[in-house]
């Protein structure tokens, strides 16, 4: 999945940055810190997008968390609004809804 950036200058100054500690000449600190400033956050999903990017794909819950490697049980807390996806796997829901289920397949 592609960096999205806040701004182009930004993406200009985080490829700057990751050929500095590429070379060894930035810590991974400060290359930490320039990720946060400068990659867009994944912003969260709803229970009901959730739901009706399952139904899109047509996959049951225990197909949609296979491909997304968790339980069913999670799939469907994540649809009552019981919990709430983050991390890698908010990151896979969002690649699905761009690409569609194949492209974690």
């Amino acid at each position: 999945m592609p960096k999205m950036y806040n701004s182009p200058i930004l993406a200009a100054i985080h490829e700057t940055a990751q050929d500095l500690a590429s070379i060894g000449l930035m810590d991974k600190t400060s290359m930490k810190k320039f990720d946060t400033l400068c990659i867009t956050a994944v912003p969260p999903m709803s229970p009901e997008e959730i739901c009706a990017l399952r139904a899109r794909e047509k996959a049951s819950q225990a197909v949609f968390a296979l491909h997304l490697n968790v339980t069913t049980g999670l799939i469907s807390q994540w649809e009552r609004g019981e919990k709430k996806p983050g991390g890698p796997a908010l990151k896979l829901l969002h690649l699905v809804k761009r690409k569609g289920l194949r492209a974690v397949a």
